[in-house]
């Protein structure tokens, strides 16, 4: 498999799994959220991510969380289900499941904490692919697994059979235009797109979407890309100019979020605009201080998205 092999583009939504103020999966919420994206018209859907508070699921929860996603949005848009796990055969396990019940795609991190080598994170990423029969897309996310895939890495990783994507999550935006300088012609590339520099390197090298958390700034996002295929680029540009005034309030350069954790942070936006985000499970923790849900406000009503949830 290559990037041919998939239509994979666009703006995508990485989704926070609703739980109750008491910790349990809100299965009617989650519903809900996702109906929400497809009415923003999103381009595609990650489960299970790290905004999807994968590390504080059972696999039960998982699989769950998975199959409603695919019965609400099978053949609306993409849904591809995060598999992160510790090991390269549980994330398989999970992997197989997502083939199940008709995924069309996996998602995984190298192995948290473990800290591999460049040698076992081409070795990871190939015991899924050879156990699981989607496409798979590479996530690389050093914040959270503390290694960083280069861009010989990566290089290496796209010779992996059903390897058709990769998720760039670096904080190092010369690291980012060198991977995608390599592997772009060989896998869908999903970066930090949608800002000026963004539109310049996807009109000049190339490059296929976004992945953010939330879906805070769909409609700039969604806009942006729509705009991008026409060859609109100055609706582009103003788009990317909303979308970049709205997520530079809430995330800082090192993707930690300016009021709490992303997830908490997300959730808290979602319940301001009435949204259905449900509440964080432990370990991350509700934003409820008065003085930062007074800010969040603030920033939600510069972007024009307190009227309905909708930018204005």
């Amino acid at each position: 498999m290559n990037r041919d092999d998939v239509n994979w583009r666009g703006y995508w939504v990485a989704a926070p799994t609703p739980f109750t103020r008491e910790g349990t999966l809100d299965e009617k919420l989650w519903r809900e959220e996702l109906q929400l994206y497809h009415g923003q018209g999103v381009h595609g859907l990650l489960v299970n991510g790290t905004t999807g508070e994968w590390f504080s699921q059972s696999d039960a929860e998982r699989r769950r969380v998975a199959e409603i996603a695919v019965e609400e949005l099978s053949g609306k848009t993409t849904v591809v289900i995060g598999c992160t796990t510790y090991t390269a055969a549980h994330s398989a396990e999970l992997g197989r499941h997502a083939k199940e019940i008709g995924a069309d795609g996996i998602l995984s991190t190298p192995p948290p904490y473990a800290a591999p080598t460049a040698r076992e994170i081409v070795a990871f990423y190939q015991t899924i692919s050879d156990r699981v029969d989607l496409p798979l897309m590479v996530y690389n996310w050093a914040r959270g697994v503390v290694v960083e895939i280069t861009a010989d890495t990566a290089l290496e990783l796209t010779k992996i059979d059903h390897v058709v994507a990769i998720k760039d999550s670096t904080a190092n935006r010369v690291q980012a235009l060198a991977t995608l300088e390599r592997v772009v012609d060989r896998v869908r590339v999903f970066g930090g797109f949608i800002n000026p520099l963004g539109l310049a390197v996807l009109r000049g090298i190339g490059g296929d979407g976004n992945i953010d958390g939330g879906g805070l700034g769909a409609a700039f996002a969604v806009a942006f890309y729509e705009a991008f295929w026409r060859g609109d680029f100055a609706a582009a540009r103003a788009a990317a100019d909303r979308y970049v005034a709205l997520m530079s309030q809430l995330i800082n350069p090192d993707w930690s979020g300016v009021y709490g954790s992303p997830q908490a942070q997300i959730k808290a936006c979602m319940q301001v605009l009435g949204q259905p985000g449900g509440w964080p499970r432990p370990p991350l923790l509700a934003i409820e201080d008065p003085k930062s849900l007074a800010a969040l406000r603030d920033v939600l009503a510069s972007a024009g998205l307190m009227r309905g949830g909708a930018a204005a």
